[in-house]
């Protein structure tokens, strides 16, 4: 039976000083929320069930929002698939098990639109997950995160806990990884203009073929997204999912290709020279728009425009990296 929602909920942040997790605590922040549990991995190892099992026997959290996870581009998910799929599976596995062990009352688990079978129809609907084959490059990330959605479901019907599945389209915003090789598409892009720019080179090389499109979400409205589901009513929430069905997708609803993304970062950074596509590295998947749909049911809106948002991002990059 699902319990009722406490006034003053003790918050567990799962991730809190990564770019997700960060927003989610400023967000929590600014909405007043006060008691709010934060741990760095120094002082406890997600991988490490014993520690979890302590960390929870401890602090006995309320709600937990599940934002720890290893995360990273084409390049790395590629390379490193081992550990993509250990450490989210280890992760997750430890935090939803001990969350349901030491009781509780409501969990937030982030996933990611790579869930989804590499040529999903478009835009693609919540129950296009499991209906085709995954994009090779991160299908063990991709697993991982499918088994992090299948274990809320499982422990809701076998426990009658309350955890919740949300998948976010591609993120960016303050607090990214701008590391040149192993970082998402649009830091990457800020890091190689940036350095072209400070260098005088007179042409940049893109992955690809510039042709994919993607539909990018500012992390802060990401956040926003976060609360609203962690604090939407149940009854509403059942209208919109089923109990093997239960995850909402979340994006801006608006997509763009790499060659274009690539025109505006530039732009943004004011690097005066050509961009080049390398046509031997991978694409990935070729269109990924999720149909949000049900987060705007719930009365949810993006407020962070591309354009907009890719300007505070690299103002962040300017602040920290730099």
């Amino acid at each position: 039976m699902i319990k009722k929602t406490i006034k003053n909920p003790k918050i567990f942040v799962a991730g809190h000083k990564g770019m997700v997790g960060s927003s989610i605590l400023r967000q929590l922040t600014n909405k007043g929320y006060k008691n709010i549990i934060t741990i760095d991995r120094n002082n406890l190892d997600l991988k490490d069930q014993s520690q979890v099992k302590s960390f929870f026997n401890n602090e006995k959290p309320d709600q937990v929002y599940i934002a720890a996870a290893k995360v990273g581009g084409i390049y790395a998910n590629n390379n490193f698939p081992a550990e993509f799929i250990y450490e989210n599976l280890m992760i997750q596995s430890n935090i939803i098990h001990e969350a349901w062990s030491s009781g509780v009352k409501k969990l937030l688990f982030l996933g990611s639109s790579c869930i989804y079978p590499k040529y999903a129809n478009q835009p693609i609907k919540e129950y296009e997950l499991l209906n085709g084959e995954l994009e090779p490059t991160n299908e063990p990330y991709a697993i991982s995160k499918i088994a992090g959605i299948k274990l809320c479901e499982s422990y809701n019907r076998q426990h009658g806990v309350d955890f919740r599945s949300i998948m976010p389209t591609n993120l960016y915003g303050p607090g990214d990884n701008y590391h040149p090789s192993n970082s998402h598409v649009i830091p990457a892009l800020i890091h190689r203009f940036h350095q072209a720019k400070l260098n005088n080179d007179q042409v940049v090389k893109i992955w690809g073929s510039g042709t994919p499109k993607r539909e990018f979400l500012y992390v802060d409205d990401l956040a926003d997204a976060c609360v609203t589901v962690m604090n939407a009513k149940f009854s509403s929430l059942k209208k919109l999912t089923k109990s093997m069905q239960s995850h909402l997708n979340v994006g801006s609803s608006k997509e763009i290709s790499i060659a274009d993304l690539s025109i505006l970062v530039s732009g943004c950074i004011n690097f005066k020279g050509k961009i080049e596509f390398d046509y031997n590295k991978p694409d990935g998947t070729p269109r990924k728009l999720l149909d949000s749909s049900k987060m705007l049911e719930l009365g949810w809106r993006p407020k962070v425009n591309l354009l907009d948002g890719l300007k505070m991002t690299y103002e962040d990059y300017l602040n920290n990296n730099s």
